[in-house]
């Protein structure tokens, strides 16, 4: 395990080697492994540190642009929909942090003593969010053709192996009251947490006579979504 104190030229050399990517500027590097909990408020003498959320800002948006290039490239025929639901699959914070522990992000993070003992090293958004800053970090240093390479080694297997998508959650559990006569299912925010810039939304959905289902997201409909497919799979498993 990497520690922010003890990190030299050596354990540079091997995040890079494991990244398959040099960096010019290896500060954006330990920017982009650099956890919000880690940063504290600097002194008047002291440089502050910066956390890796701008780096994770862009790197969401570059991300997702090369996902859905590889999409429109491999599947030529299918409509703006059906891309929709794969890019959905292939960008979602389970499956970049599965790519994170196969790259083995969680020993090179910096982050706080209070979120290491909470299990930060492992936690699927820190995860996700450390690998797309990442993602931008690699765009500022080298540029699409670097960002590029790096994102179709790990996601070009991923988008040909994807099988037809199935249906969103909202859809599938609207489909299903449809069909037993029942309303709409409903949704509420119940609560929003975090900075303004990164918010997480907590939604519950209901259906009548079946409970409400909460869950969250870092979009309202992802929310939704999250919060649909639990109440769906509630529903399902007491289903005659």
């Amino acid at each position: 395990m990497i520690q922010e104190h003890h990190r030299g030229r050596a354990a540079l050399d091997e995040i890079e080697a494991r990244l398959a990517y040099g960096f010019r500027e290896r500060r954006l590097l330990e920017e982009a492994l650099t956890h919000a909990s880690a940063v504290r408020r600097a002194g008047p003498r002291r440089k502050a540190r910066r956390s890796n959320e701008r780096l994770e800002f862009l790197g969401d948006r570059v991300l997702g642009l090369m996902v859905a290039h590889m999409l429109i490239e491999h599947f030529r025929d299918d409509p703006e929909g059906t891309l929709a639901l794969r890019q959905d699959g292939l960008v979602r914070r389970e499956t970049i942090a599965e790519i994170a522990r196969k790259l083995g992000v969680g020993d090179w993070l910096v982050v706080a003593k209070s979120e290491e003992d909470g299990g930060g090293r492992d936690n699927p958004a820190i995860l996700a969010d450390t690998v797309e800053a990442l993602i931008g970090a690699i765009y500022l240093d080298g540029g699409w053709a670097s960002a590029e390479a790096f994102v179709r080694r790990h996601w070009q297997p991923l988008v040909a192996q994807a099988g037809l998508p199935s249906r969103d959650p909202k859809t599938a559990l609207q489909e299903w009251a449809q069909g037993r006569g029942l309303e709409r299912p409903t949704y509420q925010v119940v609560s929003t947490e975090g900075p303004p810039h990164a918010p997480t939304f907590q939604v519950s959905a209901s259906l009548p006579d079946t409970g409400v289902a909460i869950a969250s997201g870092h979009s309202k409909r992802a929310a939704e979504q999250a919060a649909a497919q639990l109440l769906l799979e509630r529903v399902s498993t007491h289903s005659p």
